[in-house]
């Protein structure tokens, strides 16, 4: 199996033991991402929207190191600290998806690092 950790200082540095991603046989996968500002390490949204919207652009700072897109995204899961915030998470990740979305679950969780509203994961192919 050929693996390569692919990293980049313009998405959040991990905050414990791993990577930011793992390609592996054409699938990269992407740890979790938070609503953390890349450029100073810093919690920086103050709704739901913000915090999205952050997510997704730290998923698209590590699928371009990678050489991807969202179009080559297969599988999300997305967790969410109360599934009231489903609507406008939704609204905001559709945005980031030209044509085909990819399979996804969300899921409600007790509590999320930093005590965020909204983490996202991701499976790609290239």
């Amino acid at each position: 199996m050929s693996k390569k950790i692919i990293n980049t200082p313009l998405a959040p540095a991990p905050i414990g033991p791993y990577n930011q991603s793992v390609m592996a046989n054409g699938f990269l996968f992407i740890s979790g991402q938070i609503a953390i500002n890349p450029s100073n390490g810093e919690m920086e949204a103050t709704t739901i929207t913000e915090e999205t919207e952050q997510v997704m652009k730290n998923l698209d700072a590590i699928l371009i190191e990678a050489g991807m897109t969202f179009s080559h995204v297969v599988k999300t899961t997305i967790f969410l600290s109360d599934m009231s915030h489903f609507s406008t998470v939704n609204e905001v990740y559709a945005k980031f998806f030209q044509s085909e979305y990819p399979a996804r679950e969300t899921v409600a969780v007790k509590g999320l690092p930093k005590g965020v509203n909204v983490e996202i994961s991701m499976i790609a192919a290239s």
